[in-house]
């Protein structure tokens, strides 16, 4: 398979170490592109609910292949999330192609963008973070629980659904929720005069423009590897919310234009290291 050169891509809420990650749905769509820079916005691995009986080959083989492409090139910028949240006591580690940071600053094509995670704008996190943890555990059973109800649906030969997808939906506060995050992260972005704003952490690829008083700016969210399997990629200097379709082995996307006034190294090795370390392996 030919693979895409893309100038940035943007990942984020992998959940390695969960049962809902999507590792090889996740490690294809990496397969299929050659990226000049690779940023994970957060929560790729997933410590907080990590298990050592749980951490299956495709979820190694996504650490592996990360490390790869930074060994051969790509620069890898990791921002941390709050599941692994652990990780910042080591920000601002750089070595070689691999960076970790909690927040980044990019100018691209003479525009500034603003990327982090998003977790300092839920308040269950600031304040009672065990809330937020049990809420974890809580999204991980409605994954398993959704699995289940898919492989019975297929073998009915009826469509798939998403039980949290309906849940958040149907349910005013979660739809408030992610209004109000995506309207606070801009209106910051607009306050610092940054042109996009880029997050995680919600689980909800997004991509829309936003305007108040101050002036305006692009606010963009990368989604989720678990039940959206999404990702962000600018090219050419224009945006892609790019959707993974697992069942075809291929990408669509949604595009918004620009021009709307708006071998393994010896870094390798330290990367598999530190990885091995956070994993608690020897």
């Amino acid at each position: 398979m030919k693979k895409r050169t893309v100038e940035l891509v943007v990942v984020s809420d992998v959940h390695l170490g969960t049962y809902g990650c999507q590792a090889q749905e996740f490690l294809n769509y990496l397969n299929s592109i050659k990226p000049k820079t690779l940023i994970l916005n957060g929560d790729i691995i997933d410590i907080w609910q990590f298990r050592k009986r749980y951490f299956p080959k495709a979820h190694l083989k996504v650490l592996k292949k990360i490390i790869s492409l930074a060994s051969k090139g790509t620069e890898v910028i990791y921002i941390t999330g709050n599941h692994d949240e652990m990780l910042r006591k080591f920000s601002d580690t750089e070595m070689g192609n691999f960076k970790l940071v909690d927040k980044l600053v990019l100018e691209l094509d003479g525009k500034k963008a603003w990327f982090f995670h998003g977790d300092i704008f839920d308040a269950s996190i600031q304040n009672a973070k065990w809330l937020a943890k049990l809420g974890g555990w809580g999204y991980d059973l409605l994954i398993l629980l959704n699995q289940l109800i898919n492989w019975f649906l297929i073998r009915m030969g009826k469509e798939k659904f998403s039980l949290s997808k309906k849940i958040k939906n149907s349910v005013k506060k979660a739809v408030k929720y992610i209004t109000d995050f995506e309207n606070v992260a801009a209106e910051l972005a607009v306050k610092n005069g940054y042109h996009y704003v880029v997050c995680g952490h919600i689980h909800q690829p997004q991509m829309r423009k936003y305007t108040d008083k101050n002036g305006s700016c692009i606010y963009f969210n990368s989604g989720d590897w678990i039940e959206n399997l999404t990702s962000l990629e600018y090219h050419e200097q224009k945006w892609n919310l790019v959707h993974y379709e697992k069942d075809k082995m291929n990408v669509f996307e949604e595009t918004i234009e620009e021009n709307e006034n708006l071998p393994i190294t010896p870094e390798g090795l330290q990367a598999t290291f530190m990885i091995n370390h956070i994993l608690g392996k020897p």
